[in-house]
């Protein structure tokens, strides 16, 4: 995006009501953080990410992101589960729901971008507090999920299974797709949502005593992240074989790379160090029997090869020896008047009692449109979403939509799906051609 107009959408950036979302003023908000979203990570690949967090901090947009994100939150939570029971909800097209799904992946993905840099996280300011609040929710589920919902996991998210509109808008059964593309999402959200702490951990030194004691004392993080090491919800083994989640799907990992630190173990073992070697941290932490002996746990995980890849582990190596035979002192309560995150419980106060009310006035204000509504629409996100833009992004190169190997060539009427060859592209018409006349 040019400079000028990076900084008008930034400026356009405002807080939006529960009940707005998936209106018209909202479907404009969404483009505004999508654009910037592919704008933030198109400058990263290049190293030219400083406009942009620039722009954030001067016009104080890190609490209206947060706010939005939470939001959004809160809407999957209470609001969609009573929409996808109404028995007027019969949309002609689950596009205008998957983007609201999406906005959720969209603001955190631009978080994690920025949150890199100490002044973003300093203008998030009391904010911070309902982010590190956010972070604990998504790293909790992550904890929660058992071995054989990880091999679930590693066997339904595939690249373009969920991830497509035209496989939406096709489908018959629309609430229990609706509600299995959330549940596909949410597991993708909440490891950005482990990067973010990570960035957040960085800055131990410049954030309030509130969020810091949050973080140690009221959510407990260190523990929870034992928990992540343990477990390690982003692999699995199925059939023998160990796969990897990276890069938005699964990978089968080679027997030479299995030892190999993946970025999100590189994640956790950085947010560690941050809160278990910082002074300050080690000062507010309980040391109490349950978190030392969760905390040596750590120990049979660090190995030589691990250590390694990551020098600085050899720190934690050293501490965890000393805690094992010492008896640390116990926290100073020097904090009379702690902070508390103000956004969740005043979105939740407000709208108390009123979720059924904001479904059944989305249904028939947001989510029925016309024929020519959704065509309005879909011309809009066409235009958010450039194939050039779109190309850029993508990581891999294009995959046919049937079979999955390397595709060179694409749907000529609406130019949004792969196909190897035109036998593929004939066998998944039936499918596409909803979304297809939709785009075109």
């Amino acid at each position: 995006l040019p400079p000028a107009e990076a900084e008008a959408l930034v400026r356009a950036l405002q807080g939006t009501e529960l009940g707005d979302v998936g209106g018209q003023g909202w479907l404009r908000q969404h483009e505004y953080v999508e654009k910037l979203n592919m704008h933030g990570i198109l400058s990263a690949s290049a190293g030219q990410e400083q406009l942009l967090t620039e722009l954030l901090v001067t016009h104080a947009k890190i609490p209206v992101l947060i706010g939005e994100l939470i939001s959004v939150e809160i809407w999957k939570l209470k609001v969609f589960p009573v929409l996808c029971r109404l028995e007027d909800f019969k949309p002609r097209s689950t596009f205008p729901i998957y983007v609201v799904l999406h906005h959720e992946a969209s603001i955190i993905n631009l978080l994690e971008t920025v949150f890199f840099y100490k002044e973003i996280c300093e203008s998030a300011e009391d904010s911070i507090l309902d982010l590190i609040d956010y972070c604990h929710r998504k790293l909790a589920l992550l904890a929660a999920r058992s071995t054989k919902a990880q091999a679930m996991t590693s066997s339904e998210l595939r690249a373009g299974d969920w991830t497509s509109p035209s496989s939406m808008q096709a489908d018959p059964f629309l609430p229990q797709e609706l509600q299995k593309q959330a549940e596909m999402m949410e597991f993708e959200i909440s490891l950005k949502a482990l990067s973010v702490l990570r960035f957040i951990t960085d800055q131990v030194d410049s954030l309030p005593l509130s969020a810091l004691t949050r973080m140690l004392n009221t959510h407990n993080l260190p523990c929870l992240l034992v928990e992540l090491v343990e477990h390690c919800p982003w692999s699995c083994w199925e059939a023998g074989k160990l796969k990897k989640f990276e890069n938005g799907t699964w990978h089968v990992v080679p027997p030479e790379d299995q030892v190999k630190m993946t970025k999100l173990d590189g994640q956790v073992w950085l947010a560690l160090l941050n809160l278990l070697l910082s002074p300050e941290c080690q000062r507010k932490y309980r040391f109490d029997g349950f978190n030392k002996s969760q905390l040596l746990k750590l120990r049979a995980f660090l190995t030589d090869v691990l250590i390694d890849q990551l020098p600085n582990l050899v720190e934690m190596q050293r501490f965890l020896s000393y805690l094992a035979v010492t008896e640390p002192a116990p926290p100073k309560k020097d904090l009379i008047l702690e902070q508390v995150p103000i956004i969740r419980d005043h979105i939740l106060k407000k709208n108390s009692g009123k979720w059924e009310a904001i479904a059944k006035h989305q249904v028939k204000h947001a989510f029925s449109p016309t024929e020519e509504e959704l065509k309005f629409q879909a011309r809009r996100w066409a235009q958010t979403y450039s194939l050039d833009m779109m190309e850029a992004l993508a990581p891999d190169k294009p995959r046919c939509r049937v079979c999955g190997v390397e595709a060179a060539k694409r749907c000529s009427r609406c130019r949004n799906e792969w196909y190897c060859t035109r036998a593929c592209q004939v066998q998944h018409w039936q499918k596409h051609k909803p979304a297809c006349n939709l785009m075109a």
